[in-house]
């Protein structure tokens, strides 16, 4: 297991042990789990991700800490775009699509504003970063 996937497993825990809050460098941040389909692997995997809101919709963004690559979340995301995302106690199935042109403009911003930390990805990398729109699926 990786440092990040050791890393990641005891977010998980602490999530889903606390209700949703976490603690370490994540302390008091909007978190999310999203539970995904390998793009080629077919197996599921589940990622805890800082999140901001837009209406209804949950955003996050593929930012891999300003890496020039995009995380593996993000391909898996493209490939299928049906998930289930754990926020606070609730667990529900959501669609995933890609922001595009101002809107994603928009949401980076809004996410960066509250979570200034995205700015610093934004700066550390020549690539567009994306950013995904989870709408829940009734």
């Amino acid at each position: 297991m990786s440092q990040m996937d050791e890393f990641n497993k005891k977010v998980i825990e602490d999530f889903r042990a606390n209700g949703g809050n976490v603690g370490g460098q994540f302390k008091g941040a909007p978190m999310v789990l999203l539970t995904h389909t390998g793009a080629k692997s077919g197996r599921t995997y589940t990622t805890p991700l800082v999140y901001s809101r837009d209406g209804d919709r949950v955003v996050i963004i593929a930012s891999k800490a300003g890496s020039d690559t995009n995380p593996d979340w993000y391909h898996n995301l493209r490939a299928h775009p049906e998930v289930t995302l754990e926020i606070g106690g609730e667990k529900f199935q959501a669609r995933a699509k890609a922001a595009t042109g101002t809107e994603r403009e928009r949401l980076f911003d809004q996410q960066a504003k509250m979570m200034p930390l995205f700015d610093d990805y934004r700066k550390k990398t020549k690539r567009e970063i994306p950013v995904m729109v989870l709408e829940r699926v009734a």
